[in-house]
């Protein structure tokens, strides 16, 4: 079996307010995308994930980029046979989807390749004015991999996907929020703030309603709209049963800020 560098100094974590800071800390600032990184970052964040501290989980960069792509010196020497044995994608990458508690990428400089497929595996993306995106793949004898020709059409529509894919063009902050790539831009001098605002206002939602709320929007993706209606009815009914339906319903009655017990 093919083994693979696999440092845990390329991510740094850190728990602050509530709030999972995942920072990809890799020798190269551009964060080449290697399976041991892939590793390290989703074993970061699965931690957080079980962790019940934490209640909003925050995906950064360096400040040069979030992930300039994956590492191409790793994947130069790997054969179909190789890559095929190894689950060379199945493996970590796919796992993010499993993560419950709400989860974000704050990005800023590139997210090209696998960086931009990192990123669309989160819940939504935050983006610095600065913040590039794409799928150049093509450019270098591949195609997306860990999810770009699946998720992209779903944010952008097949369209601008198609054309980004085929032709391995970036697609740079502003252009990417009004495609929805991207959720909002923010300026650089005020990016920092402004994802840790958004971290914060989730973190401090109830937790029990959040993850139903993230299930709920995600099955949209995965089902025809009438079975998704009957999945969204089934999941809201279910909020009747939790402590923090009543607490906030009072709350709002009582004209006071709800004290989330978090089931």
């Amino acid at each position: 079996m093919t083994k693979y560098d696999n440092k845990t100094e390329w991510v740094v974590s850190d728990i602050i307010e509530k709030v999972g800071w995942v920072t990809l800390n890799h020798e190269n600032p551009l964060n080449p995308l290697s399976a041991g990184f892939i590793k390290q970052i989703y074993e970061s964040c699965r931690s957080f994930d079980e962790n019940k501290d934490v209640k909003c989980i925050v995906l950064k960069g360096s400040s040069k980029a979030f992930a300039a792509g994956a590492d191409l010196k790793e994947m130069l020497p790997l054969t179909y046979a190789k890559i095929s044995e190894s689950r060379y994608i199945e493996k970590n990458w796919s796992y993010f989807s499993n993560i419950q508690k709400p989860i974000f990428a704050a990005v800023n400089g590139f997210a090209l390749g696998g960086g931009c497929e990192l990123a669309m595996a989160c819940d939504f993306i935050i983006a610095c004015e600065d913040a590039k995106f794409g799928q150049p793949e093509i450019n270098v004898g591949a195609i997306p991999g860990a999810g770009g020709s699946q998720r992209m059409p779903r944010f952008i529509g097949k369209s601008k996907a198609m054309y980004a894919i085929l032709t391995g063009d970036m697609i740079d902050a502003a252009d990417a929020e009004k495609a929805g790539l991207v959720a909002k831009v923010f300026e650089k001098n005020e990016f920092e703030q402004k994802v840790n605002e958004i971290a914060t206002k989730i973190a401090n939602k109830s937790s029990a309603l959040a993850r139903l709320a993230k299930e709920s929007v995600n099955l949209s993706y995965e089902t025809p709209l009438e079975e998704g209606l009957r999945a969204e009815r089934s999941l809201f009914y279910s909020t009747f049963a939790l402590e923090d339906h009543t607490e906030g319903m009072n709350a709002f009655a009582e004209k006071r800020k709800p004290e989330w017990k978090n089931k």
